[in-house]
């Protein structure tokens, strides 16, 4: 009976100790050109209200805002909708890009004016154009 008790404790002390700590590893090659890719495109967009970035994390979260504080390190992102700052090591960072860096509205207002354009001169050129003065071909006229 004691043979068989201690026989249990001691299997559970080893699968405890099996799965209850996770090795650490060390940093890799991978990891040290990604911190340093990190912080050469922190440091290209500078510091100020101006640098907004999005920052993706190691577990996969995402930080917005712009950068206040750049280290050698590590960096400091202050989110424009609370105003809260957070220090992020590069170590931490898989991906930083330029935040609102699609079309902007100029573009947007361009785009539309060139489709109104077009617009109009199907109807104002092309119609009477395919039409050979009133001819009723193809559903067109």
């Amino acid at each position: 009976m004691l043979r068989r008790t201690l026989t249990i404790i001691f299997s559970g002390i080893l699968l405890s100790t099996a799965f209850g700590f996770q090795s650490v590893h060390a940093q890799t090659d991978r990891d040290a050109q990604l911190a340093a890719k990190a912080r050469a495109e922190v440091q290209k967009l500078g510091v100020g209200r101006d640098a907004r970035v999005e920052v993706r994390m190691r577990d996969n979260t995402k930080l917005k805002g712009s950068i206040n504080v750049v280290g050698e390190h590590s960096f400091s992102i202050t989110d424009s909708k609370t105003g809260a700052s957070q220090t992020v090591a590069y170590a931490d960072v898989t991906q930083v890009k330029r935040s609102g860096s699609g079309l902007s509205a100029r573009t947007w207002v361009v785009i539309g004016a060139a489709a109104v354009a077009a617009a109009i001169v199907a109807v104002v050129v092309l119609k009477p154009a395919l039409c050979d003065g009133g001819a009723q071909t193809g559903g067109l006229c």
